[in-house]
């Protein structure tokens, strides 16, 4: 097992584990963003007060039907779920494109 490995073997070896699942990154970027979304929206609604969340609350103008309650802090998680599922599995093709370029 003293072989030394050719440049071309190198280089599959690279190209084989540099490349990244796509699926995995999307999920992982979507779940990360749902549950900060989430955690942010239920924070300012136990905390409560006379104008609960009024910078969050502009996320309305991008999610409609988010609001700071309760189920708008389902429906943003479900919205963040979706955009950070879109970025995290770009940013991954993006990726693997330029690690097969190699």
């Amino acid at each position: 097992m003293d072989e030394e490995l050719t440049s071309q073997e190198r280089q599959q070896i690279r190209r084989a584990y540099g490349r990244v699942i796509e699926q995995g990154w999307g999920l992982a970027f979507g779940v990360l963003g749902a549950v900060g979304l989430f955690l942010a929206t239920i924070v300012l609604v136990v905390q409560g007060g006379p104008n609960v969340g009024a910078h969050l609350g502009l996320l309305s103008v991008y999610l409609p039907g988010y609001r700071v309650t309760w189920w708008g802090a389902f429906i943003g998680a479900g919205y963040a779920f979706f955009f950070g599922y879109g970025a995290g599995r770009t940013i991954a093709t993006i990726y693997n494109r330029i690690v097969e370029r190699q």
